[in-house]
């Protein structure tokens, strides 16, 4: 259950980094709103996570996902897509899934 926990945390991390960079600096409402709500539970979600995985795992993982699925935003909206970008990301995906099965 702490594994489905930290990748909802983690999907969260990129809600709230999506939702951060709409708010225009905290300037539109319901961005800033949304904001907060998915910082606060995408923190309690990790801190939770974090009871039964290790902590350098745990926040690992959570920030992988996030900076993923944030990427993949961005290349459908205003990042370009490289073969590079993509690679790497492929990699950091590969790390995420490596550091759960040796956990």
């Amino acid at each position: 259950m702490s594994w489905i926990i930290l990748i909802a945390s983690g999907v969260l991390e990129s809600v709230w980094a999506l939702s951060l960079a709409e708010s225009k600096g905290f300037k539109k409402l319901w961005p800033s709103i949304l904001f907060g709500v998915a910082l606060t539970l995408s923190m309690a979600g990790l801190a939770i996570a974090m009871l039964e995985i290790p902590m350098g795992t745990a926040y690992t993982v959570w920030v992988g996902v996030g900076a993923t699925l944030t990427a993949v935003y961005g290349f459908f909206t205003t990042d370009k897509a490289t073969l590079a970008k993509v690679l790497l990301l492929l990699l950091l995906i590969a790390s995420v899934i490596g550091l759960k099965v040796v956990s």
